[in-house]
């Protein structure tokens, strides 16, 4: 029997079965997935169906794997498990399937595996007990039996667990836990709903809550037919691969492979919406906020009519992360989709923009600790001792060219919410004295600022963008005529730069850029489009969205599903952010309740020394540790508060344990094998499989400037330590598997919630 057109999938999860498998196999797989697309029926494929099914059936691979399949149609295949052929055909009355009633899509479950990974868990503590002591005499009092355990869920029904979308076959098994443990093992097997919902309940979510922030996103927007598995295979709830090329991207590829192949139904949602306007996605470190982000360009893309022209913009705030982003979209779409969109950081696009409009300047531009030595330096020359070089860079930055303020009068009237303590009208008149002979200082010396640049293009750009919007009035007046006359005025035809704009990590854009950003773009459905989580804000950069023309009301969404942190380490990092308050970009407070993670791990090791130098040789001792194990060295990566602090350890690693560091620069790690080494500001985007965090010390996190800020500035005080949390938050959250902090001498307050934690 021939046939053609077969269409083989893949099913989540199967993938991670598979990729457990050696090499050898995986390489079959690839040929199976071939000849079963040409023909199901070859005699060597030995396709057959399972005693006791109807759908599943198996074939071969090769001599000792068989992949199981569900048949759809008659043409229409998903590989849902690949086993050794001695397990295979054992126990198939434990295999279930069906199409999920709340989600409509196709879900899978090994019972007899999912209940043996349960049945370890439970018996793992008791494996560590202490011997039973000798039986009690006569004369003793018979000690009353041990009460039994509550089960985890015995608050919830059957239906009310279907109906948050738990699978049905689970329900009995769901009944049996009574420790996390057990519901973690019950979680590595099961379908993602089921294990999201579960542990949502477990940490203390309500039903309501569940239902409305997990199963609502994913529930399917028509009556589900339990039948139609052809109809339930195309819903964003089954997720597959279908392709050869997304096959081997999703065995091959990494973590991003996956991500290129199978996104979340919420993210596949928020990706594909249609938007009446600008719209935000939040969420914790690692819920896939840069990758929602990539495929949302992607979309945009591919609704493009034909053309050679970048209507897309895809932006962040620094180099680094530009970079990385052009890396992920070309692996994302290739060069076809690069040729449509502009990857630039945005200081990149406003220094573009003044250069445009000012072709014969050659200014050099300053960083933020230059601008303060010649903030410093201005200051010296001219023997004031009244006023801190930060606190007035930080008023110029922020509130003088923030809000475009271009008179002393202006300045007098200015809000500067936010900024600290408040301060007269005379002196308001210093600061603008000062404000002036500083601009004055850098035009005379060549040099300007990145934020002086940031506002000039956004000036520039919001002059144009009136421009284009007075020849529309006049292209309406006129019945839809254009004016010659006016558009060759203009120097030239003139159009918004964009149709589209995506920004990832939108928390660290300066209120500037976001002028700039919303003049580039018509103001219409699926202009803006941006993702960020105000907790990872490592700049002092607060801006609320609405006030620069960029209204998210009512078209935000958050992601709270991390896909790259453990439970363990994640509840740490929180406990680093315990006491703050933060802004959601838009005036209002965020959090990150229901924030949580499907994965498990042991929790962070923490380690107070003497002195620097011999937490320097411990953190030595255990990355030679975690190399042994093996762990390849550019998936571990040192943290450390100081870029001096960052040599010193390198030097040290080199000389004690013969380990290479790679230091992480502002143009991204500089060489290719070693340990990373860096400061926190350095590894904002970026992911180890292990990760230490160094000199976590009173002192230095936070730093003793922000410390004696206390008295001086209660505002500015509590805004420093919140963006000196954050770093700390940002650098737990890098790691996927193993966190280890260390400090010597007094460690930073922000650990006590770690240190005071109950153990595991």
């Amino acid at each position: 029997m021939t046939t053609t057109g077969v269409t083989l999938r893949l099913l989540d999860k199967a993938d991670k079965e598979i990729l457990r498998l050696p090499r050898a196999v995986k390489g079959a797989i690839y040929d199976f997935q071939h000849k079963f697309k040409e023909n199901p029926y070859l005699r060597g494929l030995r396709l057959k169906q399972l005693e006791g099914h109807d759908r599943l059936w198996s074939a071969r691979v090769n001599d000792e794997y068989r992949a199981l399949l569900l048949r759809l149609a008659d043409t229409d295949w998903l590989i849902v498990s690949v086993k050794h052929r001695k397990e295979a055909y054992e126990k198939l009355d434990r295999l279930s399937y069906g199409i999920n009633r709340i989600t409509g899509g196709i879900e899978y479950v090994d019972l007899q595996i999912v209940e043996e990974s349960v049945l370890r868990r439970a018996a793992a503590p008791r494996a560590a007990t202490a011997p039973a002591e000798p039986a009690a005499t006569p004369a003793e009092p018979v000690p009353a039996p041990a009460p039994a355990p509550v089960p985890l869920f015995a608050a919830f029904s059957d239906e009310q667990l279907t109906d948050l979308g738990v699978a049905g076959p689970l329900v009995p098994v769901v009944r049996t836990l009574t420790t996390e443990d057990q519901l973690l093992g019950l979680a590595e097997y099961a379908p993602q709903l089921t294990s999201e919902v579960l542990l949502a309940l477990h940490d203390g979510a309500s039903y309501d809550a569940v239902l409305e922030q997990i199963t609502s996103p994913v529930s399917a927007p028509e009556p589900v037919d339990p039948d139609d598995f052809r109809a339930a295979a195309e819903r964003p709830a089954t997720m597959v691969t279908t392709t050869d090329e997304a096959l081997r991207e999703a065995l091959e590829g990494g973590d991003f492979g996956r991500w290129k192949v199978f996104l979340h139904p919420t993210q596949s949602r928020l990706v594909e919406r249609e938007y009446s306007g600008p719209a935000r996605v939040g969420g914790g470190p690692g819920t896939g906020k840069t990758i929602v982000a990539l495929h949302r360009v992607k979309h945009l893309v591919d609704r493009l009519p034909p053309g050679r022209n970048k209507p897309v913009l895809l932006t962040t705030y620094n180099k680094n992360l530009a970079a990385d982003l052009r890396s992920r979209l070309l692996q994302l779409g290739g060069e076809e989709l690069l040729a449509r969109v502009e990857i630039s950081h945005v200081d990149q696009l406003a220094l573009r923009v003044v250069r445009e409009a000012e072709p014969g300047s050659a200014k050099q531009t300053l960083d933020e600790s230059q601008a303060l030595r010649e903030w410093r330096a201005m200051l010296d020359e001219l023997g004031e001792t009244g006023w801190d070089a930060q606190f007035l860079h930080d008023e110029w930055s922020q509130v003088i060219l923030g809000q475009a303020v271009v008179s002393r009068t202006e300045y007098f009237r200015a809000r500067r919410a936010g900024r600290g303590k408040n301060i007269s009208r005379a002196e308001r008149a210093e600061i603008w004295q000062l404000a002036e002979r500083f601009t004055q200082r850098l035009d005379r010396l060549g040099r300007q600022t990145w934020e002086q640049v940031a506002e000039r293009a956004a000036r520039l750009e919001m002059d144009r963008e009136q421009r284009i919007q007075a020849i529309e009035r006049q292209r309406e007046e006129a019945g839809g005529l254009d004016n010659i006359h006016l558009q060759s005025g203009s120097a030239g035809w003139l159009r918004h730069r964009f149709q589209h704009v995506v920004v990832d990590e939108a928390q660290d854009l300066r209120a500037a850029h976001w002028k700039l950003l919303r003049a580039m773009v018509p103001r219409a459905a699926n202009d803006i489009f941006l993702v960020g989580d105000t907790h990872q804000r490592i700049y002092g950069n607060q801006v609320t969205l609405g006030s620069l023309g960029v209204h998210i009301r009512g078209r935000s969404a958050k992601l709270t599903l991390s896909y790259r942190t453990t439970r363990q380490i994640l509840g740490s990092a929180l406990g680093v952010l315990s006491g703050e308050s933060f802004d959601d970009l838009d005036g209002s407070t965020e959090d990150l309740a229901g924030y949580r993670s499907v994965l498990t791990g042991s929790l962070p090791q923490l380690y107070g020394c003497d002195d620097w130098q011999s937490e320097q040789e411990s953190i030595a001792a255990l990355l030679a540790d975690w190399i042994a194990l093996p762990t390849p060295p550019g998936q571990i990566a040192v943290c450390v508060p100081t870029n001096a602090m960052a040599s010193e350890l390198a030097y040290t690693l080199l000389a004690h344990k013969g380990i290479r560091a790679v230091e992480i620069g502002p143009e991204g790690p500089r060489g290719d094998e070693g340990v990373h080494i860096g400061t926190m500001f350095r590894f904002k985007g970026l992911e180890y499989q292990r990760m230490v965090i160094a000199g976590v010390r009173d002192g230095l996190v936070p730093r003793e400037a922000v410390t004696r800020l206390r008295s001086d500035d209660a505002v500015r005080y509590r805004r420093e330590l919140q963006r000196a949390r954050s770093l700390l938050f940002v650098a737990a959250t890098r790691s996927r598997d193993s966190l280890a902090i260390f400090w010597h001498g007094r460690p930073s307050p922000f650990l006590d919630p770690l240190m005071h934690a109950p153990a595991s």
